[in-house]
């Protein structure tokens, strides 16, 4: 009796000790349901689209590098990524997801968020920022965001809601 007790605390110790090998190939995105976990606007652009997949297999979406550079910056991403993670991002040319830790990144572009920065497989002269480079360049409020949110007649504080525009919530897409 004690060796098949034995045995299977042994068969059991064996399979949940065994760690589960995590497909961190990019996911399809689902248009009618993903949502960008930041700003939850819906995924609409595969040019700029992202996605991170940490080492349980959970993933995130994010509409625009801005929102996953605020998640860097203000959410619990350091966090939930854990130790091992991958970061996939739509190339702003071909719509083909890159690695976003080793793309090149463009200033300028029209991007969902309006924060700016379009990925590129290949350093050019227009595509010169690493990833580190752009998330600081986010961090340090070098984006387009500010005319975006003007043409959008978004508002930060609230102010312009009553004329029909639409007011980010506190801490996120720029709001205070």
């Amino acid at each position: 009796m004690k060796k098949i007790a034995l045995l299977t605390l042994f068969i059991i110790v064996s399979l949940t000790s065994c760690q589960k090998d995590v497909d961190f190939s990019p996911r399809k995105v689902n248009y009618d349901r993903d949502v960008c976990h930041v700003c939850k606007m819906g995924l609409s652009d595969p040019k700029y689209d992202v996605q991170a997949i940490n080492e349980h297999g959970e993933v995130r979406w994010y509409d625009d590098i801005g929102c996953l550079a605020e998640d860097m910056r203000d959410g619990d991403f350091n966090t939930w990524k854990g130790q091992k993670y991958k970061i996939w991002i739509g190339d702003a040319d071909t719509g083909q997801w890159i690695d976003a830790e080793k793309a090149w990144y463009r200033y300028g572009d029209r991007t969902p968020m309006g924060y700016g920065y379009g990925a590129l497989k290949n350093k050019s002269d227009q595509a010169k920022y690493t990833f580190e480079q752009t998330i600081k360049r986010i961090d340090d409020g070098k984006t387009k965001r500010a005319d975006f949110i003007k043409k959008k007649k978004m508002s930060v504080s609230g102010k312009d809601a009553e004329a029909g525009g639409m007011k980010c919530a506190p801490g996120k897409c720029g709001g205070q």
